[in-house]
């Protein structure tokens, strides 16, 4: 298949951008409140698909979460313990990139946790989810799916390009020569923690573009009801002239140079 063209992808992107601006005033109206986990390997395009969704919303009501590796003082923790802090508030839209799943796919295929707190995690996921569930948070988890041929495209890409060079890691390095390890854990994610109140869904982010329509496209109809009454503004005239910001004290602007 073809990438999608840019132009054909704006076109499609423009209504599903209304739609979610109509989700995000059905959270405040209900003040329900809604998780979406983002998981995926490297270059699959979590960190885009989540800058998509956020982009044209309000950020007061949108969060994004994309912690880094715990502190010495997080590691003698609950696992759980440091992800609690950002779940969401009513009428709060919270989206993870990168989660708690960490243990169940790059600690585990990396060695980063042991054994024993593997199978802690995987057995208390489904039963911390459960309680997210049970106090009526909306929880969607999305595994972005990249093929290994695009994945090292953009891989080259990171390494070429100074403005994305930054996303590549010594990590992710060492992460190419573990794709298929990186798939056997994901089947055992999967096969632990896909249940009635926390599904997975999976996404195909080969192309990138077409991914993000369809995983926007996917979200907006767990929620099909979604309309709600927006007051209608209304702006009266000025009393006067349109007024000129002028600067009076020491500070002025900065030379214009564009």
């Amino acid at each position: 298949m073809k990438p999608m063209k840019k132009k054909d992808y704006e076109q499609a992107l423009e209504p599903l951008q209304l739609e979610l601006n109509d989700l995000a005033h059905w959270l405040t109206h209900t003040g329900r409140r809604m998780m979406v986990l983002f998981e995926g390997r490297d270059t699959a395009g979590k960190g885009g698909a989540i800058n998509t969704i956020a982009e044209r919303l309000n950020p007061r009501q949108v969060r994004i979460v994309a912690l880094p590796k715990p502190t010495d003082r997080e590691r003698t923790q609950w696992y759980f313990q440091r992800y609690v802090d950002h779940l969401p508030s009513a009428g709060e839209l919270v989206m993870f990139d990168r989660s708690w799943y960490n243990r169940a796919g790059v600690e585990k295929v990396m060695g980063f946790c042991t054994a024993d707190e593997y199978k802690l995690f995987m057995r208390q996921a489904p039963v911390f989810e459960t309680m997210l569930a049970d106090d009526g948070i909306l929880l969607y988890k999305y595994w972005l799916s990249v093929d290994q041929v695009y994945q090292e495209e953009r891989f080259a890409e990171r390494a070429e390009d100074p403005l994305k060079r930054w996303k590549l890691s010594p990590i992710d390095l060492k992460a190419r020569e573990r794709y298929a390890d990186y798939g056997r854990a994901r089947d055992a994610m999967f096969e632990a923690t896909h249940t009635k109140h926390a599904p997975w869904f999976v996404v195909n982010f080969d192309d990138q573009r077409r991914g993000r329509l369809n995983l926007i496209r996917h979200l907006l109809d767990q929620v099909p009801d979604r309309k709600v009454p927006i007051e209608q503004l209304e702006l009266p005239p000025l009393p006067g002239k349109p007024a000129t910001e002028r600067f009076a004290g020491p500070v002025k602007p900065i030379r214009e140079r564009y």
